[in-house]
């Protein structure tokens, strides 16, 4: 899709940029875990048509010296509209030294999300930043809390040769009915090496709840376009209490309609 006039005006200008990112984030508001091994999310989405499969297999995730299994940690991204996904979210928790009349099995974190980039930039392969915005309703967990809550994430990506940078500022009406905002940054190492070295800092502060600070150190491999492993190791301080999880996963794309309707007018031309 071509860019327009305003984003070619804005590439060369470095300053613009740099503060049309810190208004988009001062603005904005939430995530989801939309980018693996991230918790927040980049400013990109999965092509009209195609599903993306982020599924973390088995993390370790210890808090407050009880143990888990989050197994499978899972999102489901299709792209319905062009710049356009839908985003399912949720996460198996198995307690593996549970406390006391405490389910040893819960599905958590589940969502219903559509994540729309709103301006094309250099993820999109224009020039300038990537803006997008990410929200929809928290949906009722199982053995978890039984409610509704809302969520919504305003992401802002840039990419130079040697460093991509995404910021989140993400707002929630939690299930709790409390008020949840998170500030996170997401740095990626260079494109073009195979296996690139990222991290992510966020902190959040829930109402009537607690804070979050949180560190993870990792890396992707791409080993084809379509498919990418993933490896990260995080460390957190929860409410007062040290926290580390271990990450490993991948995240393989498949095209699904579009790879059919291109096969039918590739049909009809040679017709």
């Amino acid at each position: 899709m071509p860019c327009t006039p305003l984003e070619r005006w804005l590439s060369p200008h470095p300053r613009v940029c740099a503060v049309a990112a810190l208004a988009t984030i001062c603005l904005g508001a939430t995530p989801a875990l939309a980018y693996r091994p991230f918790d927040g999310t980049d400013a990109d989405v999965a092509h009209r048509g195609e599903f993306e499969l982020e599924l973390g297999p088995s993390h370790f995730y210890r808090v407050a010296r009880r143990n888990y299994l989050i197994a499978p940690a899972t999102v489901l991204n299709l792209g319905i509209l062009e710049e356009t996904e839908l985003v399912v979210d949720f996460n198996d928790f198995v307690a593996l030294n549970p406390a006391p009349g405490a389910p040893r099995v819960q599905l958590l974190d589940t969502d219903v999300l559509v994540k729309h980039v709103f301006r094309e930039g250099v993820l999109q392969g224009c020039p300038g930043l990537s803006i997008a915005l990410e929200g929809g309703p928290l949906t009722p967990e199982i053995n978890g809390t039984n409610a509704f809550g809302a969520t919504l994430d305003a992401i802002v990506s840039y990419q130079w040769p040697a460093l991509t940078l995404h910021f989140n500022e993400w707002a929630q009406y939690t299930r709790t009915h409390d008020a949840l905002l998170f500030t996170g940054a997401i740095v990626e190492g260079p494109r073009d090496w195979v296996v690139r070295p990222v991290a992510e800092t966020f902190y959040s502060h829930e109402w009537n709840v607690g804070d979050e600070a949180s560190v993870l150190l990792g890396a992707i491999w791409e080993l084809r376009e379509s498919f990418t492993l993933d490896a990260g190791i995080r460390g957190a301080r929860v409410d007062g209490e040290n926290a580390v999880e271990i990450r490993v996963g991948f995240t393989l794309s498949i095209p699904t309609w579009r790879a059919t309707e291109n096969a039918m007018r590739a049909k009809v031309v040679r017709m």
